[in-house]
């Protein structure tokens, strides 16, 4: 278990939190005017490694000598010339901190960060964070990493779970979920939609498909992969044969076939650990998927198809009313997608570089 002090005055300014890998969605914008939820669970704290936040500079100032050093191997609007290392906690495991007034970024419902830290240490006044609550955002605290200091904190911090473990666990991330309009009353404005992560996972995966399709079709399992995937995969590569063929694969699950050319497979939510097979000869790339969305992918919760009367059948798990499906198609999320194709060192190869060079609104009316 770790505290967070401030390095002015070591005033404590965080619960005791226990480090897990950082969320796939951390920095997801998601439509607009919608509310969004915390993004870490109480009790845990996520670091970015890469500089985020202001100041930002524009593509023609960095160039791409000075972008590849940092890890960007394609062109893209704006990077962070802030340190690396932030540090973001859930709203309320933050203590001693007041908001700063008139910093709130830019935002239209909230506070949004964009003008630098909003919080300060209530003991010397020192700014230490950054609050993001406005409409779709995520709710977070993004704590500075020159500004604060990390030291161990009474009490046990567990060894990571095993895959065993969180197999056992059975935790998946369901793909719907109601979303509603900023300062709504509650369900006057609610309607079920795609979940954010799902999209935003679902972007950083098909930077990885794209890459691992080596410019070929690409296939994926039936069923709610291939609602996720492969419309997508369709629009971006090309038609025609060879094809290379996706499966899932991870822990809890039979070898899979030998001869599949890409395996989708879990990222373990704590370490960040990439799951591989007990095979390390195993030819087939790995695109990684955050692991709630991987495991309901592997074992969709079975639902009656409808509302039924009269005695339970043997074999039913529920005798509630399906979960509502949203109307409208899957879209991953473009942000993610590029995000994660612009450093991936394959995307230098010339047919990858037309996909990054794709404008932003011709690249999400093609992924949407």
């Amino acid at each position: 278990m770790f505290v967070f002090v401030c390095a002015g005055c070591g005033a404590e300014l965080t619960a005791s939190l226990s480090r897990v890998a950082l969320p796939v969605h951390a920095h997801q914008y998601f439509g607009n005017g919608l509310q969004l939820p915390v993004l870490m669970e109480s009790g845990t704290f996520a670091v970015e490694p890469e500089p985020w936040g202001p100041p930002w500079r524009e593509w023609d100032e960095i160039g791409p000598e000075e972008a590849a050093a940092r890890g960007i191997y394609a062109p893209v609007d704006v990077l962070s010339d802030g340190a690396p290392g932030a540090i973001v906690v859930a709203p309320g495991d933050m203590r001693g901190t007041v908001l700063i007034p008139g910093k709130r970024g830019g935002a239209c419902c909230g506070l949004a960060g964009a003008d630098g830290p909003n919080m300060a240490c209530e003991a010397c006044g020192l700014p230490v964070a950054s609050r993001i609550d406005d409409c779709s955002y995520w709710q977070a605290v993004w704590l500075a990493p020159d500004a604060v200091r990390r030291l161990p904190a009474n009490g046990f911090d567990a060894a990571p779970l095993t895959w065993a473990e969180l197999m056992a666990q059975g935790r998946g991330t369901p793909p719907f979920e109601p979303i509603t309009g900023w300062g709504s009353p509650l369900g006057s404005d609610l309607r079920w939609s795609w979940s954010p992560q799902w999209t935003a996972a679902a972007g950083n995966a098909l930077a990885h498909l794209v890459v691992a399709s080596q410019g070929r079709p690409v296939t994926v399992p039936h069923g709610l992969p291939e609602e996720v995937f492969q419309r997508t995969l369709d629009t971006l590569l090309p038609a025609g044969p060879p094809t290379r063929r996706a499966v899932l694969a991870g822990p809890g699950l039979s070898a899979f076939d030998a001869d599949a050319d890409i395996v989708l497979v879990p990222l373990h939510p704590q370490t960040g650990e990439t799951w591989t097979p007990a095979d390390p000869a195993t030819p087939a790339y790995p695109v990684p998927l955050p692991f709630g969305m991987w495991f309901q992918l592997v074992f969709p919760e079975p639902r009656l198809p409808v509302p039924t009367s009269g005695p339970m059948a043997a074999d039913a798990l529920r005798d509630d009313p399906p979960i509502p499906r949203p109307r409208d198609v899957f879209r991953a999320d473009v942000e993610a997608f590029r995000r994660t194709l612009a450093r991936l060192p394959a995307v230098r190869s010339p047919w990858l570089r037309e996909i990054a060079r794709i404008p932003m609104q011709d690249l999400h009316a093609r992924l949407v």
